[in-house]
């Protein structure tokens, strides 16, 4: 028998749908359940890929004795975080408040009257084990607090709620100088190069804006900004985060070597480390292994990841199925190799030579089992590509020229029921999210330019129409597609990668020829169009800076975030897509949104710049913001160096013997008469604050 999410679009939510708790999606009635029946809401957020989401799901969410207590003393409420980010975001910052972590699956426990939480927890184990105790144990609990200690529990909720509101308060700003600027570079180099103990994630927004410190000639404090960063470039594309055989990333590894991945590969990694990858590549870091895990990224995206309409599927999961009448999934099943399996399909020179390439052991490094990761960087041998193939045609059925497409288990139905003619796949999570499509366009445009690989530009511009083409409903924009229905009001994380995306574009597409010109103009005009829907509906006129969605009933406050997580926050972005449109169209009005922004966050800048590298960003785009104006030729070449602050506008009307005309922000240098004069001045004008 199901519950009431069996209906849900969400494949997370679907997930529950055999739950014996009575779950209920997050909805008006739902909430008005809880206060009528004045009943705690024990509210659960998590993702379909999340691997102790499934785990959890698997053991206290089907136990019969939970759910019997949980549907007589609880509202059960189930979200999908990639639906509603907004609430995602409220209960995880209230998480960290109670405990000083977090992580999914999100548990909190919300009082029914005002949605305030008072306790929360993340995986609690069906029976009392690694130091935590019983779920049910919990809920007991829990319900005795709500029961008997009204009090105790009206201060936890109202220190809680304090702590919530002073959050979406703006503070007095603090001047947006360049020492400002240096502090928070200084931050994100520093945050880049610790190497601790435990696991080791991506962190591209703290990648991206310490590779900014490294055009400045001056150290940048007590870290080596270009060693950093190209450490963290080898680190992605050589160890096991990366998939060796098959391309793309997963989430993060489990240690700090970067060998044993949590293997669910999640769409919002794989962009923002490919337009990593090929910045660093731009910044003059050219090993070979850069481009290898680009292009093996990308064929992934082409061959698993991309619908028939164009878009890019949201994530993988971490788990799948051995054999066809397994009763759960394994982690890591569809990637890992035992020693057995290498020594079958593998000649001993090919073993061999394999060896020396990855770091193979008969034990493994994985419970028995091997996660490749590379010893050295730079070029693989065609002999180890072979061998590489050979184990991809083993996990696939079929040789890579062979497989164009690899079609997706949309549930673990579908993975067990279909004749696959390799490995059992794990679920892909086929929606389209905004914000996530946003992320791989913006990579797949700068990859396109660095690489000069007009396919990836292709491949970008055909998702970014899509969502032109199907994402409006009554003149806004929308979050969500499934199968083709467009859903749930976009929020702000959404506008503004879109923005970006479109901006990237822009820039991507004059680097090409006149067509790819005029498409240019395209892209421009439309990022103008969002531009301004986005202002309408989430820009603060009062704080500066944007809500992160509408104000609606059932939020606890309002927030404008301004921390990055594994994806870099909205208003970091935002502001810095504010000054590129100044720069693009001489209207100066966003480049006073961008400083008011910016002044709304700039004591928390410095205060706290560990937490927030996008808006060190857009604060380096708005002291050092440069335009060039030139030949379609010349953008072709500079626009593969990198250069952070920079936009092209493509024109051909300049006094005679001049290349080009560099505008630093406001004013204008004498028009370039030569390629090395003009380089110069680029130099200066972004670095100039």
């Amino acid at each position: 028998m199901t519950n009431r999410l069996a209906e849900s679009q969400s494949l997370y939510l679907r997930k529950h749908a055999e739950n014996p708790i009575d779950w209920m999606p997050w909805c008006d009635e739902a909430l008005e359940k809880a206060k009528q029946d004045n009943k705690p809401i024990f509210l659960s957020i998590g993702y379909s890929s999340c691997h102790w989401c499934t785990v959890m799901e698997g053991e206290a969410f089907s136990d019969l004795e939970i759910a019997e207590y949980m549907n007589a003393h609880f509202v059960p409420i189930k979200v999908d975080r990639e639906e509603r980010p907004d609430l995602d975001s409220i209960y995880m910052q209230a998480l960290q408040m109670m405990t000083g972590q977090g992580g999914w699956p999100l548990n909190v426990f919300l009082s029914p009257t005002d949605r305030i939480p008072f306790y929360g927890g993340t995986y609690f184990p069906l029976d009392p084990k690694y130091g935590r105790p019983g779920f049910l144990q919990v809920l007991q609990a829990i319900r005795r607090f709500y029961d008997t200690q009204a009090d105790k529990l009206n201060s936890v909720k109202g220190e809680i709620l304090e702590r919530l509101q002073k959050t979406t308060v703006a503070q007095s700003g603090t001047a947006l100088t360049g020492d400002l600027l240096g502090l928070g570079l200084e931050y994100s180099t520093g945050i880049l190069s610790a190497r601790g103990m435990g696991p080791s994630f991506p962190m591209i927004p703290y990648a991206g804006t310490a590779l900014r410190a490294t055009r400045f000639n001056v150290p940048n404090g007590r870290y080596d900004a270009i060693e950093t960063c190209k450490q963290r470039g080898l680190d992605l594309a050589l160890g096991g985060i990366y998939d060796h055989v098959g391309g793309g990333f997963h989430r993060y590894t489990v240690d700090s070597t970067w060998t044993v991945p949590h293997f669910e590969k999640m769409l919002y990694d794989n962009g923002q480390i490919v337009e990593y990858l090929a910045d660093l590549m731009a910044s003059g870091e050219q090993d070979p292994a850069f481009k290898r895990a680009i292009v093996g990224t990308v064929q992934w995206l082409k061959r698993e990841m991309t619908a028939p309409a164009g878009y890019f599927y949201a994530a993988q999961d971490a788990d799948s199925f051995v054999m066809l009448d397994d009763v759960e999934p394994e982690e890591g099943a569809f990637y890992v190799w035992s020693f057995a399996e290498l020594e079958q399909h593998l000649t001993d020179a090919e073993l061999t030579e394999l060896g020396e390439q990855f770091v193979i052991t008969l034990s493994g490094n994985f419970e028995g089992k091997t996660v490749l990761q590379r010893r050295y960087p730079g070029q693989l041998s065609d002999s180890v590509e072979m061998t590489l193939t050979k184990l991809f045609t083993f996990r696939y059925g079929t040789k890579p020229e062979a497989l164009p497409t690899f079609p997706p288990a949309r549930n673990n139905q579908e993975a067990k029921n279909r004749p696959w003619a390799g490995r059992i796949p794990a679920v892909t999570d086929t929606k389209m999210i905004v914000a996530w499509n946003s992320l791989m366009i913006s990579g797949l445009a700068r990859a396109a330019t660095v690489l000069q690989a007009s396919e990836y530009l292709s491949l970008a511009a055909k998702a970014a129409q899509f969502i032109l083409d199907h994402q409006w409903i009554n003149d806004r924009l929308h979050r969500l597609n499934y199968d083709g229905q467009p859903t749930v009001l976009a929020q702000s994380e959404d506008y503004a990668l879109f923005i970006k995306a479109l901006l990237d574009l822009n820039q991507a597409s004059g680097s090409h020829d006149q067509q790819s010109g005029n498409q240019a103009q395209f892209w421009l005009e439309r990022a103008i169009s969002v531009q301004e829907e986005f202002d309408n509906f989430l820009w603060s006129i009062e704080m500066g800076g944007y809500y992160n969605t509408d104000a609606t009933a059932d939020l606890v406050v309002r927030e404008r975030s301004f921390e990055d997580n594994a994806t870099p926050s909205a208003n970091g972005i935002a502001i810095s897509n504010l000054v590129r449109l100044t720069l693009l169209t001489d209207d100066l009005s966003y480049l006073d949104q961008a400083e008011h922004a910016l002044q709304s966050f700039s004591t928390i800048m410095g205060q706290s710049p560990q937490a927030c590298p996008s808006l060190f960003a857009a604060l380096d785009w708005f002291r050092n913001p440069t335009l060039l104006c030139t030949s379609a030729d010349q953008v072709t070449q500079l626009s593969t160096q990198y250069l952070p602050t920079l936009v092209y506008r493509i024109e051909s009307n300049f006094p005679e013997g001049a290349v080009g005309l560099v505008c630093q922000g406001l004013s204008c240098k004498a028009p370039a008469l030569t390629l090395e004069q003009m380089n110069e001045q680029l130099r200066q004008s972004l670095v100039r604050g």
